[in-house]
């Protein structure tokens, strides 16, 4: 068992990120995982993530406020507890327009992770 406690979870640099606060929760430098990563960002109001492809398989949840993620040129509105999966290299791009925080958990598989 591991636990990483929110006010001890280390940061991270997450490229293409502006405006956005980044912590891992579990995985990588919170501890050993097999299989994936879990992190959580902070939106400030007008952070974004700048369109890129995703690394690995993807699974956003909104555990506070509003997002709009874009892909493919379509809009996607997340609210609390709406949750997104991106398939790797997915293109997207994130976005908080509201004048409120946001708060994402992202979790991410490991590169090359096959299921059996």
């Amino acid at each position: 068992m591991n636990v990483t406690r929110a006010d001890e979870a280390p940061p991270y640099v997450a490229p293409g990120h502006q405006g956005v606060c980044t912590k891992r929760l579990q995985g990588l430098e919170a501890g050993y995982t097999d299989r994936f990563w879990v992190g959580v960002s902070c939106y400030n109001p007008g952070g974004f993530v700048e369109k890129a492809p995703t690394g690995e398989e993807t699974v956003y949840v909104v555990l506070d406020g509003e997002l709009v993620v874009t892909i493919d040129g379509g809009e996607t509105v997340l609210g609390r507890l709406d949750s997104l999966h991106l398939a790797k290299g997915e293109v997207r791009s994130v976005r908080n327009r509201s004048n409120q925080e946001a708060l994402l958990m992202v979790s991410v598989a490991h590169p090359q992770v096959r299921w059996l």
